[in-house]
This record gives structure tokens, C-alpha cells and sequence, in this order.
């Protein structure tokens, strides 16, 4: 059994943890990326250089590679990237290749913030007021129902990109005529927490939570973490990944506000904490592979060992020679 992961970037770990699994049963972890300074090209069994995966003909390369290789199963890192794999998921089972992603229409409500919220409230959840009306958030200042500070996120993207705070009404017109995708949210400072989950390819149950208490955050990923065994943030995460219909590894954002906790963010996808839950046992790659090979999982969440912390330090790879090409 062979696995392709896809704009590898830095995920140096994630490569190890699937090199570490997969050599007991003598399979391979490949890494691929449109950029030969990747550094997770370089930890991998075998790599390759790709096109950008928004190029017109990305998904023939994939099928080539997969197909030249003996690889029979991919996956991204990367939400956009997401997005294009479950569009062509009947494409690259056809050709051979299972793509480890969730269903086209759960990843695009993931994708789309606005829309994840309007999911959540219809399904019975918590969720952060959010507004994507300009007059909407006007009115609602005027009528004190909302007050300054407020948050600027946009609906679409990861890695805390294009994120604000405003203070004025000036600065909120100003910043959303800039940006008119924007979505309008009260500018929140409870605890965050970010939360593994990992639902079943078979079974399409959830078999594993892990939470960790964010210490700090560093461009928009968990810097310094804590796992903790919370049973209400546990449960939370387990039905709201159930009701979206989620398979695979799943990263999730959460507050813990004064009513609760409340789902911010979902990524149906590995999150760029989750080597902290691996460490603290929760390992996803073995659950990958007990899936490949047909078989289910059975549940085991909360099973982890409580208390290990996370501290992320800056490393570095050195390559002696030719970059990939």
C-alpha cells in the first residue's frame, strides 16, 4: 500500500508518522509539491514535482504519478486543494486512486465559514453571530445590539489570512470595501481550543477526539498546546463532525465562551496541531490504513494520554546536492 500526500509543504511529521506506520507492512509514503524547496519532499520514500493543483491539467498529473508509482491512495493538507479532490473524487476511484476527503458538499460548507455558521445554527449549535450584511451590522449598532470591537474574517481561507479588528465604524466601511467577502463577526477573546477528530472511512463513525488547550498561536496554527480530556468539548466535536457527515482526519477551532463551547472553524483535513495528539496516542495513520485494508475501526474516544504539551521550535532541512525536480 502506497500514499501520496499532496502539497507536502512543511509537513515534515505528518510524512514521518505515515513512513513509521506504513513500513510495517512494507508500503510507502510519496510527498508531492509544485515547489522543489518543499521541505516534506525530502523526509518522504519518493517525491515528485507537480503543477500548482489550480493548473488545468493537475489532476491527469496525479493519475500519471499514482499510476507510474503503484500509489492507491492520496491526500491534501490543504483546503483548497479539498475542494478539487472531492470534484473529481468518481474520477480518480475510476482511475484506481482513493482520495481520503470528505464529500463535495461537507467540504464546501466547511470552506465556506458563513456557510458553516448558518449549518450550525440550523442543526441546533452554537455559533459565533456572523453577518455578511454591511446595512445588517449598521442597524444592528445603531440598535445596540452589536458594539465595537468588532472581527473581519474572511468567509473563505485558513492560516489566519486577511483577518482584522475594527474599532469605528469608519474602519469597519473602510475595511469592507476593501473586501466586500468579508464576514462580520463581535471580536471574541475566550479561551480557544483546537480539537483532532478522526471519523471512520467504513463505518462513517467517529472513532477518535482529541482536544488541546491552545497556549499560543503563531499565523493562525497552535504554537504551544496542552491535550486535555474534556468530555463536553468531546462530545460536542463528535456530533457536529457526525452531522455534517465528515470522514478522515478533521481538525476543528473552538471557543470556550461564558454559555459554552462554541465550533469557530472546521477543516476536514489533517490540522497543523495534530502531531500533539499523535504524541499523546491518538494515531490517525494506523486508523488510515486499518481503513485502506477494508476493515473498520472501533471507537475509542478520549482514549490518549492526558497532559503532554506542545512547543513548536523552528527547524530546518539541508539537502546536499540537486533539488527534486
Amino acid at each position: 500500500m502506497n500514499i501520496l500526500l499532496l502539497s507536502a509543504g512543511r509537513r515534515n511529521l505528518l510524512v514521518r508518522y505515515f513512513k513509521e506506520s506504513l513500513s510495517k507492512s512494507g508500503g510507502k509514503i510519496f510527498a508531492a509539491d509544485c515547489s522543489p524547496t518543499a521541505p516534506a519532499l525530502y523526509d518522504a520514500d519518493g517525491s515528485f514535482m507537480v503543477p500548482p493543483f489550480s493548473h488545468q491539467d493537475y489532476i491527469d498529473t496525479i493519475i500519471r504519478l499514482c499510476t507510474e508509482n503503484g500509489i492507491n491512495t492520496i491526500l491534501s493538507v490543504i483546503d483548497s486543494e479539498l475542494s478539487i479532490l472531492a470534484e473529481n473524487y468518481d474520477r480518480l476511484k475510476a482511475a484506481g486512486i482513493f482520495p481520503l476527503v470528505s464529500g463535495k458538499e461537507a467540504v464546501e460548507i466547511c470552506f465556506d465559514k458563513y456557510l458553516l455558521h448558518t449549518f450550525l445554527l440550523e442543526h441546533g449549535f452554537r455559533s459565533i453571530p456572523s453577518f455578511i450584511s454591511l446595512e445588517e451590522v449598521e442597524e444592528k449598532l445603531r440598535l445596540g445590539a452589536l458594539c465595537f470591537p468588532l472581527f473581519l474574517n474572511p468567509r473563505k481561507g485558513s492560516a489566519s489570512i486577511g483577518l482584522a479588528k475594527v474599532d469605528t465604524l469608519e474602519q469597519l466601511r473602510m475595511a469592507f470595501s476593501k473586501e466586500p467577502g468579508m464576514m462580520i463577526q463581535p471580536f471574541i477573546t475566550a479561551q480557544e481550543w483546537g480539537v483532532d477528530v478522526y471519523a471512520d472511512f467504513q463505518s462513517r463513525e467517529v472513532i477518535q477526539v482529541f482536544p488541546k488547550k491552545k497556549i499560543l498561536m503563531r499565523s493562525g496554527e497552535t504554537d504551544k498546546a496542552i491535550g486535555v480530556k474534556n468530555k463536553e468539548l468531546m462530545e460536542l466535536c463528535k456530533e457536529v463532525v457526525s452531522k455534517l457527515g465528515l470522514v478522515g482526519p478533521i481538525d476543528l477551532d473552538c471557543f470556550e465562551t461564558e454559555h459554552g463551547f462554541v465550533v469557530s472553524e472546521i477543516n476536514p483535513r489533517f490540522g497543523g496541531g495534530y502531531p500533539l495528539a499523535y504524541k499523546s496516542g491518538a494515531n490517525f495513520m494506523d486508523l488510515i490504513l486499518h481503513n485502506l485494508e477494508g476493515r473498520a475501526n472501533v471507537p475509542k474516544v478520549g482514549e490518549f494520554r492526558e497532559g503532554v504539551q506542545m512547543f513548536k521550535f523552528v527547524d530546518a532541512k539541508f539537502v546536499d546536492g540537486e533539488l527534486r525536480d
